[in-house]
Parts: structure tokens; sequence; C-alpha cells
């Protein structure tokens, strides 16, 4: 019998869907699978480390009534931590930038996020708009009765995702060979290849990044338009011991796969969920037919319709 009892709004986070490419993956193949992280409240994987850090922070006391939750962001972790603010009756103010869509900045303001906007360099994401971001950010949480969640040095969003990774091994039954995703704070690869390496030690961990900005391949910094990834140097959470490979991908191949997979597999998502699933069909290629690979829809289509990615 169904329960229908009340639910709070952030009980509603995780428990998404996993379904397997059928048209955008050659012949020859490993079976490649996605995970719908957009059926996540605010559309994206973040709200699970969102959740997490606040809850945690609440419990040691970092985070008390009345105070103020600072972050920088690109977008998703920014509605992310709105959304959960709002549902826990924080203040938010979140420092961001014009290089980032409008939907996820008007998606952070209609859930009471306070903006501080950062101009980029044509719209670009670069290190030094990162920089600049984190020291807005910074100066905002000096001010009294303030707690800065500093996404990119928080330890906590990596056991935010322990969920994911034991949702993937679930739903896998453990028949997974490799876990491809986009870096941007390096929390939700991490979290993930941690949970599944603990399971399979065997399975392959496999990190994408810009191929403007391929700093974790060993590359030079450089700008860059896959929104949420690939900040211009190594993030702070990074761990290399749990990564097997790292596949760059262009801009332009994960913005075209982006709309490949919207159109012929009815998958409607951003830049960086192309991006990964780029990466996942070359780790197919090599895996053959007997494997499965595992990729996430990170965030929805629904948060770019005024960006060049859907556009018309």
């Amino acid at each position: 019998m169904r329960d229908t009892r009340p639910m709070d709004i952030l009980q509603a986070i995780g428990n998404t869907s996993m379904v397997r490419l059928r048209r955008v993956v050659p012949p020859g193949c490993a079976d490649v699978f996605v995970k719908l992280e957009w059926e996540n409240p605010t559309g994206s994987l973040k709200d699970r480390m969102a959740n997490f850090v606040i809850s945690r922070a609440e419990e040691d006391g970092r985070l008390k009534p009345g105070d103020t939750v600072i972050e920088y962001t690109g977008g998703s972790t920014g509605a992310s931590l709105a959304l959960v603010c709002a549902a826990r009756g924080y203040r938010l103010q979140i420092v961001s930038s014009d290089a980032f869509s409008p939907e996820k900045l008007d998606q952070m303001a209609a859930l009471g996020a306070e903006l501080t906007l950062v101009r980029s360099e044509g719209g670009l994401t670069t290190k030094q708009l990162i920089v600049d971001m984190i020291e807005a950010a910074r100066r905002l949480s000096e001010k009294p009765h303030t707690y800065w969640t500093d996404q990119l040095n928080n330890r906590d969003s990596i056991a935010g995702y322990s969920a994911l990774g034991e949702e993937i091994w679930s739903q896998t039954k453990g028949k997974i060979d490799a876990f491809v995703h986009c870096v941007g704070t390096a929390a939700s690869s991490r979290g993930v290849a941690t949970v599944l390496k603990r399971h399979k030690p065997g399975v392959r961990i496999v990190a994408v990044e810009p191929a403007e900005s391929s700093v974790l391949s060993g590359g030079p910094t450089g700008p860059h338009r896959i929104e949420g990834v690939g900040i211009g140097y190594t993030p702070p959470l990074w761990d290399p011991t749990l990564v097997d490979e790292i596949v760059p991908v262009t801009t332009a191949d994960a913005k075209e796969m982006a709309r490949r997979i919207a159109r012929v597999e009815a998958l409607f998502a951003g830049a960086s969920s192309g991006a990964n699933v780029v990466a996942a069909i070359r780790v197919a290629e090599r895996l053959g037919p007997d494997a499965r690979v595992l990729t996430l829809m990170a965030d929805s289509g629904l948060k770019y319709l005024n960006t060049d990615v859907y556009k018309r």
C-alpha cells in the first residue's frame, strides 16, 4: 500500500532513476547507463551535498539558528543551498557570476538567495574568475553570525555523495566496470569512487575535465564554457589515488552531445552531462560489449535554455 504521509521537501533528495543509453552508443561497446540526477528537487545532484553539508554544520554547532550561510558557486550548488536554507530557515548570500546561465541565477534568487555577481571575461570560466568569487565570499564570511560552506575545501561534501555511490551499487547489483564523471570541486566523483572502490576495488574511476583547461591531465589552465566543472587548478578535494584515468572533453563536443542526447535519447541535460556521455562512450569503446559503464546526468537542461547549449 502506498505511503501517503506528508514528506519534507528535503526527503525528496536522492533515490534517482537509472536508464541505459540506446542510440548514441556505437555497436560493440559496453552498455552505458546514466543516473538521472535532475530528479532531485532543484534539478541537480548538488542537492545531495547541500543537504548533508548544512545538516553536518548544524549538528556540530558551526551553523546556528539566525546565522547566514555564505557560498561561491556557478549556480547549481547555489540553488541547492537555497533550497536547503529555505527549508531550514536560514538566510543565504551567494557569490556567482555572469559567466553562468541566467536560469541558474534566477533559480537561486527565486529560492531566496541574495546574489553578489562577479564579472567574467566574456562569459568564460577562468581560474581568475574562480579566485575572485572565492575572495568575495571570504569577505562576506568575515561578518558575524555567518557560516561559509566553502565547497572547494569542505570535506563534508565528499560524504554528501556517499548515498549516491550506494544507490549506484544497489541499482547495478554490483555489475559496474567503470564510473565516469566530470570534476568541479571533485567531491561528487570522490564520494562515489570511495564507495564503489570499497565494494569493488577493481572498478575503473574515470575523471572528466574540459580539454581547454586540462590541468588534471598536466595541461595548461584555460578558459572554457562547460559550466560547473574545470576550475582552472587542481581542486583541494582531488584525490588522484582513487582515479584510474582522466579524459579531456572539448566544450564543443560536450555541448553537441548534450543536444544529441536530448534529440535521440530524450534526455535533457546540461553541457557537463554531455561531457560525461562523451567520455563514457570512449571508455565503453575500449571495454567492449561485456562491460557496464555508468555516468551521471548531473543537472537539467532547463538550467541552460538561454545559453548557447540550447538557445536557437
